[in-house]
């Protein structure tokens, strides 16, 4: 997002509090881009990582793929060559409520990935899952089509893209 100036979460919330839906996970980054925002596209999946990739190759450029692992540490939901699909396809980052790996090369990667934390197990590949459906998190619901914004701060979702 080069040349657009991002809208701080805290400035957000400043002065959109009560438009405001704000996550109380915490979240590490993970790629070469610490904030991004955009609208919300959603996958539910435990362990999975087969429709992360779908989503990844088919949303529109822009987007945040919010994932909701159920928190597991049991496995990766991303790693470097689906980040790199997020990248080259130019989506505004991946929110994961789950693990990512290849750390070192996400962190070279010019995409916005938040996760809980690393794991360096691959994930299954059953295809077990849901897509753009409302997913509930971090004391906040994502819906498709709601708008995300994510930086050093942490996490604000609210359902109308939002100016300062």
């Amino acid at each position: 997002m080069k040349g657009e100036k991002l809208l701080k979460t805290a400035d957000l919330c400043d002065k959109h509090s009560e438009h405001l839906h704000i996550c109380t996970t915490t979240f590490r980054s993970f790629g070469s881009i610490p904030a991004f925002n955009g609208p919300i596209r959603t996958v539910k999946v435990i362990d999975d990582n087969v429709l992360v990739l779908q989503a990844l190759e088919d949303i529109p450029a822009g987007s945040v793929l919010v994932v909701d692992g159920d928190g597991s540490r049991q496995c990766a939901l991303l790693g470097d060559r689906l980040a790199g699909i997020a990248a080259d396809r130019k989506l505004a980052g991946v929110i994961i409520h789950g693990c990512v790996r290849d750390a070192a090369e996400l962190a070279q990667t010019n995409v916005g990935i938040f996760a809980l934390g690393t794991m360096p197990k691959k994930s299954a590949k059953n295809g077990l899952g849901e897509r753009d459906v409302p997913l509930t998190f971090g004391g906040i619901t994502w819906t498709p089509g709601h708008y995300a914004y994510a930086d050093e701060d942490g996490v604000v979702v609210s359902e109308t893209a939002l100016t300062l």
